[in-house]
């Protein structure tokens, strides 16, 4: 039952992808300039009003039928501390956690990422921020890649031939997210061959590759209002099938929410990456 209280819409601003003006493929850095705060890049964003539906109450979004799915299920652990616990502790229940919500046979987390909102802070590896731009984490060929650089040689060739999935496990830590929370884009409301261009993300020892969105006024956008610690979402960033049957992806962003109580925390979340694969 949804809760009366809680708004079902709510009007913000997001920040979109504007092409590289001599059409060369864009790229952007992964850290900001130390001195100016700036993450440097070939490109520009542009600013559109959207809005964004609250689904507290509602839990009818799915990983195949959306490309993001919200959940309940309190972590084990809690204190988040460091890249340790986080490996030693955090990493085994979200495993099991995936397998059992997804049916995947096997998980190989990859990566992970803490954000703590500090606004007089510049985003680093160390101090990384919620990231205020629409986007999807990976393409196809950085997809591939990725499998190619986590997993054994010997099974590579495999698992490619079987489908696979990359899916983000996001929760808040802490407190509740209210604060710059996540909106998710529903994946039938993206046109892929036109809103998605593949950018080049450069990290100081390698190049990956992510999708930056075009502005489209068919995206639909969703989240839930003051997600809790004990709450979280998946966010599909890749998926093999690509025939129309299921949502490939999801383009997603933090945004800056009018109804967040002058009292909120500032947000702390964590995300995983994570390999997915089926028999």
């Amino acid at each position: 039952m949804t809760d009366s209280s809680e708004p079902r819409f709510v009007d913000t601003t997001l920040e979109y992808f504007t092409p590289p003006a001599d059409g060369s493929k864009p790229w952007i850095n992964i850290n900001a300039d130390l001195t100016t705060g700036v993450r440097a890049s070939n490109w520009k964003y542009t600013t559109h009003n959207v809005k964004v539906e609250n689904l507290r109450g509602r839990a009818e979004a799915t990983l195949d039928k959306n490309g993001f799915q919200f959940f309940h299920h309190p972590a084990k652990h809690t204190s988040f501390a460091n890249d340790e616990e986080i490996l030693r502790e955090y990493y085994p229940e979200s495993t099991e956690l995936l397998k059992q919500l997804t049916g995947a046979s096997r998980v190989v987390l990859f990566d992970h990422t803490v954000r703590h909102r500090r606004p007089d802070v510049i985003d680093t590896p160390q101090t990384r921020q919620p990231v205020p731009a629409v986007h999807v984490d990976q393409t196809n060929e950085s997809a591939v890649a990725r499998v190619r650089r986590h997993l054994p040689p010997d099974d590579v060739e495999g698992l490619l031939q079987r489908r696979f999935q990359i899916i983000n496990l996001w929760r808040p830590i802490h407190h509740a997210a209210y604060d710059w929370p996540l909106a998710l884009c529903d994946c039938d409301s993206i046109d892929r061959s036109r809103d998605l261009v593949p950018t080049t993300l450069k990290y100081p020892d390698h190049d990956g590759e992510t999708y930056s969105v075009v502005w489209n006024e068919s995206h639909r956008w969703k989240y839930v209002r003051g997600l809790t610690p004990e709450e979280g979402v998946l966010i599909k960033c890749f998926d093999s099938i690509q025939d129309g049957s299921v949502a490939v992806l999801t383009a997603h962003t933090a945004f800056e929410d009018p109804t967040t109580p002058p009292d909120a925390e500032k947000r702390e979340s964590i995300e995983l990456r994570a390999l997915v694969f089926y028999d």
